[in-house]
């Protein structure tokens, strides 16, 4: 069974149904001062599954498909099956969850601010797959291919940078921790993952 797969198109369903109705895209958005205000902290999963565009929708999927495989894959290697595509479904909510709580503390008083968009939950899921192959060559992005462990830093810098300079309508906050939610939950599932990847950055260094 690919579980990604089945993520990819029940995102793709929902997104499509809210291009349609702007009650439902509400009510599913991320919206900060609306969870403070009556505790619909249900938005915190929901927006993970609701996009701006077409644009904004197939870049996720795209992304999410490529290397949420992967971390599927790896997770039901190492845990068997259905205990990894359980954890890995965990993991993936879990990173949208966090990488929305980030945005929560910072804007739930803010009346004008409100997001959507799998970017966080896809960024943690990113994240993973350079801890597992940091010497990978990505070309997301990037006219020219570059290691992966090249990108990670380069991404995880930009979006620092774009959150505290406000860049754009962008949630480069919910890009940054959705990341490094990616990282903890990958390191507390799997603790050796940590020692692996020194090992490759060290032993498969491209010399």
């Amino acid at each position: 069974m690919n579980v990604t797969l089945i993520i990819v198109i029940i995102t793709c369903l929902i997104s499509i149904a809210c291009f349609n109705n702007r009650l439902l895209f509400d009510q599913l958005k991320h919206y900060p001062a609306v969870e403070a205000q009556r505790g619909q902290y249900y938005r915190w999963i929901t927006s993970g599954f609701v996009h701006g565009d077409l644009i904004h929708l197939f870049v996720n999927m795209f992304v999410m498909y490529s290397f949420g495989h992967y971390i599927e894959q790896y997770l039901v290697a190492h845990f068997g099956s259905p205990v990894g595509q359980i954890l890995y479904v965990f993991s993936y909510l879990l990173i949208i969850v966090m990488a929305d709580i980030s945005t929560f503390y910072k804007h739930r008083n803010n009346p004008y601010f409100s997001s959507v968009g799998a970017s966080g939950g896809v960024s943690g899921i990113l994240i993973m797959y350079i801890m597992i192959n940091p010497w990978s060559m990505l070309g997301l992005y990037m006219i020219i291919p570059v290691p992966a462990i090249i990108f990670g830093v380069m991404y995880l810098w930009y979006s620092t940078w774009a959150a505290k300079n406000q860049a754009g309508i962008i949630d480069h906050d919910a890009h940054f921790f959705g990341a490094v939610a990616g990282a903890l939950i990958l390191i507390i599932i799997r603790p050796v993952a940590v020692v692996e990847f020194v090992q490759r950055l060290v032993q498969e260094f491209p010399l």
